[in-house]
């Protein structure tokens, strides 16, 4: 197949007489190989090929192209087919070269309304990759997306809505983690970047396919199917609302979830939920808030961060039998995924499934609940729940004797510039002090990555507050702490 590449790329244009059905059908083959470098050295002939027609720009380019005597228009449809398979194979270094193969095949067509014709099988996956994953897929369709689209990307995906959605739902029950955690980042982007009235007839079943996600083993696909949910509650809350039942528990246990960043995916789509309905919604979300903090008394003081997963030696060795052929060595095994020494994750079928989560800790949820916190303040519609909680918080802090004590006051010393700026000036300066006995511990802390936030945290508050007033306030508080605040680097002067 690297021969035959090389015998296209030399002959350029002269070899378009010798594709026929038989090179073809030998190439097909290579593309629907078992052996994933054979598929993707048949994608890297296939892009060789579809630039050996007549050169752009030259008389017969167009003539050929429009008499279908050209055999890479004649054979588009099968071209394109392939193509998307391509796009969407399970193994990164395939759906490189497959995208390689579909820009090549696009820029080889004369005009938009010849590639019209083979966009229904191109589109949704040129689309997804742009989410992918791997660096250079994402690159690179990024890239294509721009020069094939020339702008009008959010067009060609109205016009092919069916084909889309259809394609991520599909996607969504890839076993590769990595395409699912794209597709739901795709779905998210349909519901805040496409016309609505072209995305509402599809708004049950992708908030139905979101609702799978979330039980997903994989972390970063619960984390973008929480974003995505949230973004659609946040377009289309009437749509939305029957869902609410199901979508609260899975909203919240991603609040308590054990990955941070999972934690903060989960604020940010709960506050879309406050943003888009009435009061009655409102009280269930800032009840989970004040019981978050009032349960973190709870936490044990010997919190460990992978108290539940068993500490006996991992099993990603090779089978030593290399040379025994029975059966039971390669059936039912464990699948690995794809670039990684990790378990294959598998879609979620509900809260039994999650084998790679342990339990939740009271901590984590009063983490998750000071990011939430951050995140409503910048909505006034409850500026005043808000800062009735804002003391709940501070008393949250109080409870010390637990081993991520530090993780918690790190994050509530980088959350509370954010919650100022909610709040703005004059309601915030109401509860400084009770903060600051935790930030001066957070920069006595042995621990750096604390150490800095409080700092930091104290430098933003003088940005914004002023630093005559946290001066003075810190001063009143407690004139101990002005040796160690004029200590820190970065910190304006009055």
């Amino acid at each position: 197949m690297k021969g035959l590449q090389s015998v296209i790329l030399g002959c350029g244009n002269n070899f378009n007489a010798y594709v026929d059905q038989e090179l073809l059908d030998l190439i097909f083959e290579a593309l629907t190989h078992t052996n994933r470098f054979v598929r993707e050295t048949g994608y890297y002939v296939c892009g060789a090929l579809v630039t050996c027609g007549a050169k752009p720009g030259s008389e017969s380019y167009s003539e050929t192209m429009l008499t279908e005597e050209n055999s890479i228009y004649r054979h588009g449809k099968t071209f394109s087919e392939y193509l998307g398979k391509g796009l969407a194979d399970n193994w990164s270094q395939v759906r490189m070269a497959g995208s390689v193969a579909t820009r090549q095949f696009l820029n080889s067509l004369p005009s938009d309304e010849i590639r019209e014709k083979f966009y229904p099988s191109l589109i949704p996956q040129m689309c997804l990759n742009r989410y992918y994953v791997a660096e250079g897929v994402r690159i690179y369709s990024q890239e294509t997306w721009r020069q094939i689209t020339k702008g009008e990307g959010k067009t060609l995906v109205e016009n092919y809505i069916d084909d889309v959605v259809s394609f991520y739902v599909v996607s969504t029950e890839s076993d590769n983690h990595a395409v699912r955690e794209a597709a739901c980042a795709c779905i998210a982007e349909l519901g805040s970047k496409i016309d609505k009235t072209v995305v509402r007839p599809y708004v049950c079943k992708l908030l139905e396919t979101l609702l799978i996600c979330f039980n997903d083993d994989s972390w970063p696909v619960r984390d973008a199917a929480c974003i995505a949910c949230g973004h659609f509650v946040l377009c289309f809350p009437e749509e939305s609302r029957s869902s609410l039942p199901a979508l609260y528990p899975l909203f919240f246990n991603n609040l308590q979830d054990n990955i941070p960043s999972v934690r903060q995916g989960a604020a940010v789509a709960i506050s879309n939920i406050v943003k888009a309905y009435d009061a009655a919604e409102h009280e269930i979300v800032f009840a989970k808030i004040k019981e978050g903090f009032e349960k973190i008394k709870d936490q044990k003081a010997t919190s460990e961060k992978y108290a539940a997963i068993d500490k006996t030696p991992a099993t990603y060795g090779v089978v030593k039998q290399l040379r025994d052929n029975d059966m039971d060595l390669h059936t039912n095994q464990t699948m690995y995924s794809c670039g990684s020494l990790a378990p294959k994750m598998s879609r979620g079928g509900g809260c039994m499934d999650h084998q790679f989560r342990k339990p939740s800790e009271p901590w984590e949820l009063a983490e998750g609940c000071v990011h939430l916190l951050a995140e409503l303040s910048h909505i006034p519609a409850v500026s005043g729940p808000v800062s009735k909680l804002i003391p709940t918080m501070a008393n949250a802090c109080s409870t010390k004797d637990y081993t991520h004590y530090h993780n918690f006051l790190e994050t509530v010393c980088k959350q509370l510039p954010n919650l100022a700026k909610g709040l703005g000036k004059r309601p915030f300066k109401m509860y400084l002090e009770l903060f600051l006995d935790y930030i001066f511990e957070a920069i006595d802390s042995e621990i750096a990555l604390t150490s800095a936030a409080a700092s930091q945290c104290l430098i933003e508050l003088c940005h914004y507050l002023g630093p005559g007033i946290v001066r003075g306030r810190v001063e009143q508080f407690n004139s101990m702490y002005m040796n160690r605040f004029d200590a820190i680097p970065g910190i304006p002067h009055s």
